[in-house]
């Protein structure tokens, strides 16, 4: 009768322990709940997600993280999603941000843009692609911010796929923002409206909702929301480091990494508009369109308002996304504290006007710096037409941007950040008209993310080789701090003392960065000291 009472005790506590594992077994596992279609579940927020599975790695594209910036939501910081019903497929992206149909020019190949369609001003959607097993894992999270000069991007263009860094452990994430009028456009209307005495920096607000979507949700796709990397290229970089100056990013990443571009050195390539500024241009603009009010701006088409307003600037010092200069921001001491990896292309390829012939180049040279056009004549040489071609190409990609990340770089580097700054030398392959491209401007990014296949080149193997020790780099910065790690070379710290960089070639190697002297020049020209 004892051993009969007993087992029942023995039985009772035996199915509460296997109720106990079973329990934590399914929250383990809660995101690979399968559905009749085949995908698998999360529960987010705002309800519950499908996704899709390829191998190891699930994808789930077209995830809401704002409400759609329409109609009286133009215009205004982003707003919390509407909760669902029932399962939201998220297996295709989302509509890319509303802006011209996009069409292969210069360098860039239909590859490095996003699709023609859909192109829509609801467009607040982000992706994630993530390895993980469970959601204990706590995986690095990277979240990638598109460039496009503020006027154009989308996640959707090839090569920001996510698969290949989320085969090397971490949650890949990007986001869209605003671009164009629709992201960054004042009027003192607007500001009147907008409860913090600002507007204009709508996408950069879109990038924070992003990042908060983040801290909040994923966890639930197995990573860690306490170490989040933000990156970008271009108009990205220069969104990265506005993230990294905002109080409003405060605590929401840990990292960055800047791929050409910032705004921490003022002349003509650096520095922002002022909220007056741009609400003048607001109302130019509001007048142009003959809209006499808030409701009427409104209501104009998304496809009218792009066609009237070719042109709109990006973010501007609005005092409360942006409280200051950037730059000042940084001397002050009073950006984010992170880690930084930057740097930016050989041959970014960029520049401003028709190529002059030596003599005019020199002639400008002399008009413009004076006394100190000798110094710069010795870093940017016109000893005949070609070489003065060539100096113009690299004080383009100076000017616009080494001259602003190597700054950037020095500035946290004095203040104790540790910081990693590399040089994409790599010729990428090309045939035709885009051979004279060299190590173009966003040539890096399908290396630096794995993503050559995405890309009608004529690769070689030491690309593919590149391509996977950039993006173990990349991963490692992501997950630890620091490039650094097994079967890759030693990629030394940046300081202003010893100023080594890693150079990214056939053979990749660290060396002391070669035109500190001339960037030392220009930034001193630039800054106007």
């Amino acid at each position: 009768m004892i051993i009969m009472k007993r087992k029942p005790q023995k039985s009772v506590k035996t199915a509460l322990q296997i109720f106990a594992l079973a329990c934590i077994f399914t929250i383990s596992f809660a995101f690979f709940k399968k559905t009749n279609n085949g995908f698998d579940t999360i529960k987010i927020s705002s309800g519950l997600i499908s996704g899709t599975v390829k191998g190891d790695i699930y994808a789930f594209k077209g995830i809401p993280f704002a409400a759609p910036p329409v109609a009286n939501l133009r215009w205004q910081a982003p707003q919390p999603v509407q909760a669902w019903q029932g399962t939201r497929a998220c297996n295709l992206f989302g509509p890319s941000p509303m802006q011209a149909t996009p069409e292969p020019f210069s360098m860039w190949t239909a590859e490095f843009l996003i699709p023609k369609e859909p192109i829509s001003e609801d467009c607040l959607y982000l992706n994630v692609w993530t390895g993980a097993k469970l959601v204990e894992e706590k995986r690095p999270v990277i979240v990638w911010i598109y460039g496009g000069g503020f006027a154009s991007g989308g996640t959707a263009c090839p090569i920001y796929d996510g698969e290949a860094m989320a085969k090397k452990g971490i949650i890949f994430v990007s986001a869209n923002y605003r671009v164009g009028i629709f992201g960054f456009f004042a009027h003192p209307e607007l500001t009147k409206e907008s409860g913090n005495n600002a507007s204009g920096n709508y996408g950069l607000m879109d990038q924070v909702a992003a990042l908060k979507w983040v801290h909040e949700n994923i966890a639930a796709f197995g990573g860690d929301p306490d170490n989040v990397t933000i990156a970008g290229q271009s108009a990205g970089s220069m969104s990265v480091n506005c993230l990294v100056a905002t109080p409003l990013a405060k605590d929401l990443f840990k990292k960055a990494i800047a791929e050409s571009g910032a705004s921490v050195v003022g002349g003509p390539f650096g520095g922002s508009a002022t909220l007056q500024q741009a609400e003048q241009d607001g109302v130019k603009i509001a007048a142009s369109l003959q809209a006499i009010s808030l409701a009427e701006l409104r209501n104009i088409p998304a496809a009218t308002l792009l066609k009237a307003v070719q042109s709109t600037r990006g973010p501007i010092v609005d005092g409360y996304v942006l409280p200051q200069q950037i730059k000042d921001i940084f001397i002050a001491g009073k950006q984010n504290n992170i880690a930084l990896l930057t740097g930016w292309n050989e041959n970014e390829g960029l520049i401003f006007g028709p190529i002059k012939n030596a003599a005019d180049f020199i002639k400008e040279a002399n008009e413009k710096y004076t006394t100190d056009a000798p110094i710069f004549l010795k870093y940017y040489p016109a000893t005949n037409d070609s070489i003065a071609a060539v100096s113009q190409l690299k004080l383009s990609r100076d000017m616009i941007f080494g001259v602003q990340n190597y700054t950037w770089a020095n500035m946290e580097s004095a203040q104790g950040a540790k910081v990693y700054v590399y040089r994409f030398a790599r010729k990428v392959p090309a045939t035709g008209e885009y051979v004279k491209y060299g190590a173009f401007h966003t040539g890096e990014v399908p290396y630096a993310y794995g993503n050559l296949q995405f890309v009608n080149r004529p690769w070689l193997p030491v690309d593919y080789q590149l391509a996977n020790t950039m993006s173990g780099y990349w991963a490692n910065f992501a997950t630890n701090g620091s490039p650094n790690g097994k079967g890759l070379a030693d990629w030394p710290a940046y300081n202003t003392i010893n100023k080594m960089i890693m150079v990214f070639n056939e053979t990749s190697s660290a060396k002391k960065i070669p035109d500190g002297e001339s960037l030392d020049f220009m930034v001193t020209e630039m800054s106007g000291k």
